[in-house]
């Protein structure tokens, strides 16, 4: 199937899974169940494109699974047996079109590269690894980060700001990880220039981790915990750096 045949079918797939994920939503009066589906949709999105193109950039699919379904299932885990997530209980009026098919067309969008490179990249050149590498280094973030922050959360005398491990040196190790993630899948599809044109993909999705609907929201949630003004003002943001002395 041609690339632009493949664009179309994983356009409507998105909308279809986001419509079905809305029904289940809806029967269980769970918005939040779009989070889960967030992973496994891109990696849906990767197999299709990946079968559709004849068997293209294996590497490339792969780790795109391998980061979707852990994603998925490390969210599925953390909200099972907990309410609703305050972020959708504030969204007034029908979410169907602000949320879930919004997100749709995100996922599609930001996955550009991984489809691109299914067609147009052939082998895995030295972009390809350098890619790999930046996306291991993220994959490492994020997972560890999230399990950082998992183990702070069962503990019964925790302190108010978790400030050991990863996050001692930016207050989102999992949001940094993640944008290595696409960034690292970015630059495998960047062995061919029709790859390297769909360099606004990984831009969104960084720009929404670390300004839009990840960093910020989280910030915002934090702020009245006690010592979180302290922490702020020594940990860098976004950005992996060591905590600032004072």
């Amino acid at each position: 199937m041609s690339f632009t045949g493949n664009l179309a079918i994983t356009g409507a797939l998105s909308i279809v899974l986001f419509v079905i994920t809305y029904v289940i939503a809806r029967r269980r009066g769970r918005l939040d169940t779009i989070d889960t589906l967030w992973g496994l949709g891109f990696a849906v999105i990767a197999v299709t494109s990946y079968a559709l193109s004849g068997g293209g950039h294996l590497l490339s699919a792969a780790l795109t699974v391998v980061w979707g379904v852990r994603l998925a299932w490390h969210i599925h885990s953390r909200n099972h047996g907990r309410g609703e997530d305050p972020r959708y209980t504030k969204i007034k009026g029908n979410p169907f079109y602000r949320v879930y098919m919004l997100q749709a067309v995100i996922m599609w969008f930001v996955s550009l590269p991984v489809q691109a490179a299914q067609y147009w990249v052939p082998e895995v050149g030295w972009l390809g690894w350098l890619g790999a590498a930046v996306w291991l280094l993220g994959f490492v973030f994020e997972t560890v980060g999230d399990h950082q922050l998992a183990r702070y959360k069962a503990t019964p005398d925790r302190p108010p700001v978790l400030n050991t491990g990863l996050w001692r040196y930016t207050r989102h190790p999992n949001y940094f990880g993640d944008a290595c993630v696409w960034a690292g899948l970015y630059l495998m599809a960047c062995e061919h220039w029709i790859g390297a044109a769909t360099v606004l993909s990984p831009v969104a999705m960084i720009l929404l981790l670390a300004k839009g609907s990840g960093a910020p929201l989280t910030e915002r949630a934090m702020r009245e915990r006690p010592g979180y003004a302290e922490y702020v003002s020594r940990t860098s943001g976004f950005f992996p750096l060591p905590p600032k002395k004072g």
